[in-house]
Formats: C-alpha cells, sequence, structure tokens
C-alpha cells in the first residue's frame, strides 16, 4: 500500500459529531509485534458486545482527523466479552503505518463496523485464497472456519521469511509463498496452480493488491470459470492511498 504523508488535522465539529453518531469507542488491549511489520491487536469496547460478525468482514478505525481511517479485516469477535482481534500489517511511511507503530495498550480509537466486504462464512471446499501480506487476516478468519481444511492458500510477498514468521506465530503455517518480482513474474507460478484447481470446480477468493487480482481474474476468465465460483476484493492499489 502506497500512502502519501500530510500533516494531521484535528477533527472539527462535524467530524466529532459524526464520529458519535455512527462510531464504537475502543480501547486497545493489546499489541503483539510478532514479526516485521506485524502487530497483532486487541481492541476491547462495550459497544462490540452482541454485535453480529461475518468472517471476511471488514472494520474501519478512524486516525484521529479529519476523515481519516484504515480498514482491517477481524480474525475474531467475541461478542460476548466485546472484544475483537486483527493482524495489521504496517509497511511503507504514512498516517495509517505510523498510528500502527506507535499504538500501545490503553489508546483509544474509533471503530465503523463491522460490516459487509467478503462473506466467507458459507463456503465449502475445495476454496483458493490468493493475496497478500494485507490478506493474512483473512486467511486466519478462514481457518477457523468448518471447510477450512478445503482450503489453499497462496501469497505473493515482499519477504517469504518475515511472511512465514509472522503466520507460523498464529498457526497458520500451511501456505504457498510467491516471492515478489518487480515485473510480476512470480504471478506465473499462480497462474500454474489455476488449472487443476479450475477442474475441481473450486472456489476462488483473490484480495490484495488491485493489479495482481485483475490478472487472476482475467487467466480464470481464460479458463471459464463462472462468477458464481469467484470472490475479489482488492485491498489496495498502486499509487493509491488505501481501499475501502
Amino acid at each position: 500500500m502506497v500512502i502519501t504523508t500530510s500533516a494531521p488535522r484535528q477533527p472539527g465539529r462535524l467530524t466529532k459529531a459524526l464520529t458519535r453518531m455512527f462510531m464504537k469507542h475502543a480501547t486497545v488491549e493489546s499489541v503483539e509485534p510478532i514479526a516485521e511489520s506485524f502487530y497483532w491487536i486487541t481492541l476491547e469496547s462495550a459497544a462490540f458486545r452482541g454485535v453480529a460478525w461475518t468472517p471476511g468482514h471488514k472494520i474501519q478505525i478512524m486516525l484521529g482527523w479529519a476523515f481519516a481511517s484504515r480498514t482491517y479485516t477481524p480474525v475474531e469477535w467475541d461478542a460476548a466479552a466485546g472484544r475483537t482481534r486483527f493482524l495489521a500489517y504496517a509497511h511503507g511511511v504514512g498516517p495509517g503505518s505510523d498510528w500502527v507503530r506507535t499504538l500501545k495498550a490503553g489508546d483509544e480509537c474509533d471503530v465503523f463496523g463491522p460490516r459487509a466486504s467478503l462473506d466467507v462464512s458459507r463456503l465449502s471446499g475445495p476454496v483458493l485464497l490468493f493475496g497478500d501480506e494485507t490478506s493474512f487476516g483473512l486467511a486466519l478468519a478462514m481457518s477457523r472456519l468448518p471447510y477450512a481444511g478445503a482450503v489453499r492458500v497462496a501469497f505473493e510477498v515482499k519477504s517469504v521469511e518475515t511472511s512465514e514468521r509472522a503466520l507460523a506465530h498464529l498457526d497458520l503455517a500451511a501456505w504457498r509463498p510467491l516471492a515478489r518480482r518487480d515485473d510480476d513474474s512470480h504471478l506465473q507460478e499462480m497462474e500454474a496452480l489455476l488449472p487443476g484447481l479450475a477442474r475441481s470446480n473450486a472456489t476462488f477468493v483473490l484480495t490484495g493488491r488491485s493489479t495482481s487480482l485483475q490478472r487472476v481474474r482475467q487467466a480464470l476468465k481464460g479458463l471459464d470459470v463462472p462468477a458464481t465460483r469467484l470472490m475479489t476484493k482488492a485491498y489496495w492499489a498502486p499509487g493509491k492511498a488505501g481501499l475501502d
């Protein structure tokens, strides 16, 4: 995710009023660095209690000024205790990464959601999840579902070693690493997996970088994979500050 920097602006009256109306005020219970740039974060809020959540849905966290926010995929949602956990990936320079790197227990934030993004709760195997570092949270949420044993995972990543440490720490060890190359030639490895999975009537869940998703979708179209077996959600796009 490429993030442009700008001087923080303090929230105005309208922002404060909308925050009170639509946001859930939460406290950071813990922040655990688990590998370079990866942080396992737990939030608590009385407003989370009794709230329905579906694996694959998202939350947006306000960064404290104007309407700046960042989107995360909860891995767990405890509606009885009022607690949620998610994995944050802080890379590059910008307000989102700065917020994650400086976050500590006891800090407070405002949360919008959870709300619809991808609903992976009703899938059945076989399933292929393709994504990148921003997709790790979704993979972890899917690993807790009944069909988890039928899910294959492939991630394009900047550092295979760092990603392996992060995912092993969270008990997700079975995944195919694709070391990202500037010319995107690593995606040829991904495309080589598709014909066999297409013949097995797999469902394809594509997430992460928009340009990679476009390429994989095009390959699946060439294999006559119907739209009913395809779920797509771009989490970020090169040159943009982030997608909702």
